[in-house]
């Protein structure tokens, strides 16, 4: 069952959602623009109300070095972007043929595919744009975080990911190679969240390997409970299609439903090990943790 977070966690969660969403509607032109189709597309999917938990991350990240800052706030836009484009992608005919997203009808639902596809690419336009526009941070942690995001979108992960995925669907997969698709089509983006904030907040590196732990567990007990939501999950809470992947090996009709939740729970609990090197420092990094780790949307 769904416990709700501690009140704590909520007041931060909300302030830093709220951030990072008036900062996304900022960074986009407004309705009516030309074109105006394109940029109803790009502001349709980006700005659908959603956990945001990609973005809070990169703050939060940033925020265990230093403040929150805007040029913390502009890398959570860009990590914001360059999820929503996978999601556009992700709905298409050709990928998952989906019908709900954030309990919305998917973009190509709504403007077709043509342009829902050139939404993706401008939003994964935008997303480099925002992190080499930055704020306040130095052009070498603008270069890196630039190189990190790229490494997120290419072919060593999301893409990558994306590719072996649809090529294993009617095909029974191991775990180790289920691990790899996910630790790449989902963990990627978790991972570079995590360290473009800590480069943000100037993070050393071996403040960043412990980052890294934590996102690479985070990223991949996510995709888990994305599984046992997608077997047993309502559309009407998850705002998304059940059933969806049916035809491909899950984490659930691997591990079965017990086996899967155990996961989860080795996964968080490493991941929040990964944290004890700062300390307090780390709660909010932790509560994160532990709300992934009983979600139900």
């Amino acid at each position: 069952m769904f416990r709700r977070a501690a009140p704590e966690l909520e007041v931060y969660l909300a302030d830093a959602r709220r951030q990072v969403e008036d900062a996304l509607d900022r960074a986009i032109p407004p309705l009516g623009t030309p074109p105006p189709r394109f940029h109803e597309a790009v502001r349709y999917t980006l700005l659908l109300p959603g956990k945001r938990l990609r973005g809070i991350l990169t703050v939060a990240a940033c925020e265990l070095f230093r403040e929150r800052g805007d040029g913390a706030v502009a890398l959570a836009c860009a990590v914001e972007m360059a999820h929503a484009a996978s999601l556009i992608l992700d709905d298409l005919p050709s990928m998952d043929d989906a019908t709900l997203r954030r309990g919305k009808p998917v973009l190509h639902a709504v403007v077709g595919e043509a342009n829902a596809i050139l939404a993706a690419v401008g939003l994964l336009n935008a997303a480099y744009a925002a992190v080499l526009e930055a704020p306040g941070l130095r052009d070498a942690v603008r270069r890196q975080a630039a190189a990190c995001l790229a490494g997120a979108v290419g072919a060593e992960g999301l893409i990558g990911g994306q590719v072996q995925d649809l090529e294993s669907t009617g095909h029974k997969l191991d775990l180790e190679g289920l691990e790899w698709i996910h630790s790449h089509k989902t963990g990627a983006l978790f991972l570079a969240a995590a360290q473009m904030g800590a480069l943000a907040g100037g993070g050393r590196p071996r403040a960043r390997e412990a980052l890294h732990r934590y996102a690479k567990n985070l990223g991949l007990a996510f995709q888990i409970t994305d599984d046992l939501l997608d077997y047993s999950g309502n559309p009407e809470t998850t705002g998304k299609d059940a059933g969806q992947d049916r035809e491909r090996t899950t984490f659930v009709n691997l591990c079965g439903i017990e086996g899967a939740r155990k996961l989860v729970d080795e996964l968080i609990d490493a991941s929040v090990g990964a944290l004890s090197p700062f300390g307090r420092r780390g709660a909010i990094l932790r509560a994160l943790a532990e709300m992934v780790r009983v979600r139900d949307r």
